[in-house]
């Protein structure tokens, strides 16, 4: 038999050592390492373990429900009071972030867009959800609680929407906003909290949903459209008599574009993740910057 043979180039990386190692040195060595590197890995584990309890110990806040209705087929309306914790409802300061949410009794949370504004936390101590049903899962147990039911809250997560890319109004007269099914949910709280849209041009919003029945929030739609931001609704399945877009968002807009200075335009796209690619390439290639193009999906 042979003896293995290691390439003369062949150095330790450790700080410690400086010169070149021999084959034999490096073999006999390997049973130490190997036993260092075990011992290692468990006492890494131990501390990620350790912090891992603590920062779980310190993230989740108890907050009651105080209020839990449909909001659209599937979707439900769900606010839960969060007066008694201050340090929470400072840390939600921009449209677009979200948490994790936790049930009583299940592990795996959900997490979750805020869908009110930053300022109705302040005012009245409350943080409000659109939450979408599904079989299943946490936010299905979510939907069929009561109120006055509690619920553990995470820390607020995510830097949200970034509007100072596309401000002051004046320069960019043009935000292209894009939502489809419970997507909407962030966009509420961004047009509710204000970009100047009444200082714009052309605002728009493309909301897409399978039809009437499943889009949230249409009763808010005249306050919206009244602030700056025409709402323009597209359905994939309408029932008869819609007349107004039908299809995919991506395709609604495909067909109106009409977007005259692609250099002075911004663009916020939440919701499902082709929709959003696929105007992020429409946008693009018509000039549209992609430090201009806020996503949250």
């Amino acid at each position: 038999m042979s003896t293995p043979s290691f390439s003369p180039s062949l150095t330790t990386t450790h700080a410690h050592f400086s010169h070149p190692l021999s084959s034999m040195s490096i073999l006999r060595r390997l049973p130490s390492l190997t036993r260092n590197l075990r011992f290692s890995s468990r006492n890494n584990r131990r501390v990620v373990t350790a912090a891992a309890v603590r920062q779980d110990a310190a993230i989740w806040t108890p907050a009651p429900l105080s209020l839990i209705e449909s909001a659209a087929e599937s979707l439900f309306h769900v606010s839960i009071d969060v007066s008694s914790s201050p340090d929470l409802v400072a840390s939600y300061t921009r449209p677009g972030q979200y948490l994790q949410l936790r049930v009583p009794d299940v592990e795996k949370p959900s997490f979750l867009a805020i869908a009110s504004p930053p300022s109705l936390a302040a005012s009245r101590g409350a943080f409000e959800f659109l939450v979408k049903s599904i079989a299943g899962s946490t936010a299905e147990i979510l939907c069929g609680l009561k109120r006055g039911e509690t619920v553990e809250l995470s820390a607020v997560m995510g830097n949200g929407f970034d509007m100072g890319r596309v401000d002051p109004p004046e320069e960019y007269p043009t935000v292209l906003i894009f939502a489809t099914g419970s997507g909407i949910s962030p966009i509420r709280s961004l047009i509710e909290t204000g970009f100047g849209a009444d200082r714009r041009s052309d605002v728009r919003l493309y909301y897409g949903a399978r039809n009437l029945k499943r889009m949230a929030y249409q009763e808010k739609f005249k306050e919206w459209e009244s602030s700056g931001v025409k709402v323009v609704p597209v359905l994939s399945q309408p029932d008869d008599g819609w007349t107004g877009e039908t299809g995919y968002v991506q395709a609604a807009f495909a067909r109106a574009k009409q977007v005259s200075k692609p250099e002075a335009a911004g663009a916020v796209l939440c919701g499902q993740k082709q929709m959003a690619e696929e105007i992020t390439a429409i946008l693009v290639a018509d000039g549209v910057s992609n430090d201009k193009l806020l996503k949250n999906f």
